[in-house]
């Protein structure tokens, strides 16, 4: 199947979904959101396919939400649109990261260069997470003055704890794949040279396990954690993003975070 921001492909019961915007670091737009939602569905539509590696293309995983088109483009008030039709572009993420998790196949998550914003969420929304060493992890929006949103903050509390949750969303400091390792949100760290065949090895495994033992254990984890709460309370972080994103000082927030990595040569946002 074809699309305008991603690849996907099968192969017996590995499938790839592979980010294909590398002049652009894979920086999630609209269309990305959209494309995403789609692919899960059209593997959800293989049951064969029994695992999915979820990577980058060219020299990270994912910048996070494009700054040139966030995820509310084009939607500021007074540009011709409805509060409905710009809530259900605000939405868009959240059903992104929500397709993801609800597929039906294991996902793995291949993670190297930049990982940002965004583009943790998505690797949140995976069942499991492989990491290069040399990798890079951060969560700016706050110093781009919106919060966390597309189900970020509730799946990031399941992941790591509402402690570090905080740290890390309030300060937008970077941490290391040894550090999100330690704190049980990625499962390995290995070297760069070494991840394609590490993913590979255990997309093998898994899809060469028992097929219903494994499906029902994925559900039976997933259903113990909406229990739980977590991933029940992102419902409304789409409308709290429309509601800030436009604030004077939001934009004050960004155009300043743009100076500082965009215009310096370090796109990370």
């Amino acid at each position: 199947m074809e699309f305008e921001t991603i690849r996907v492909s099968a192969d017996g019961a590995v499938g790839q979904l592979t980010l294909n915007r590398p002049d652009r670091l894979n920086a999630i737009g609209v269309a990305t959101m959209q494309d995403i939602g789609e692919a899960a569905r059209w593997f959800d539509r293989r049951p064969e396919v029994r695992v999915v590696i979820v990577r980058g293309e060219g020299r990270a995983f994912c910048a996070g939400a494009d700054l040139k088109d966030p995820p509310v483009a084009g939607a500021a008030p007074g540009e011709g649109r409805s509060w409905a039709e710009r809530r259900e572009v605000g939405q868009l993420g959240l059903r992104m990261a929500d397709a993801v998790e609800q597929m039906r196949a294991v996902t793995i998550a291949q993670v190297h260069g930049y990982a940002v914003g965004g583009g943790v969420v998505l690797m949140a929304a995976c069942d499991l997470r492989v990491a290069a060493e040399d990798a890079v992890f951060s969560i700016p929006e706050i110093d781009l003055g919106i919060p966390l949103a597309w189900g970020g903050i509730p799946r990031l509390v399941r992941e790591i704890g509402p402690a570090l949750t905080k740290e890390l969303v309030l300060t937008c400091r970077r941490f290391t794949p040894a550090e999100a390792k330690a704190a049980g949100f990625v499962n390995r760290v290995v070297p760069a040279a070494a991840l394609d065949a590490e993913v590979t090895a255990l997309a093998a495994e898994l899809a060469a396990k028992p097929p219903v033992p494994v499906t029902i254990t994925k559900e039976h984890v997933n259903a113990v954690t909406r229990s739980m709460g977590a991933g029940l309370t992102a419902f409304a972080d789409g409308d709290a993003l429309l509601a800030t994103c436009f604030a004077p000082e939001s934009l004050d927030a960004a155009r300043a975070y743009r100076e500082r990595t965009v215009g310096s040569g370090k796109r990370k946002g």
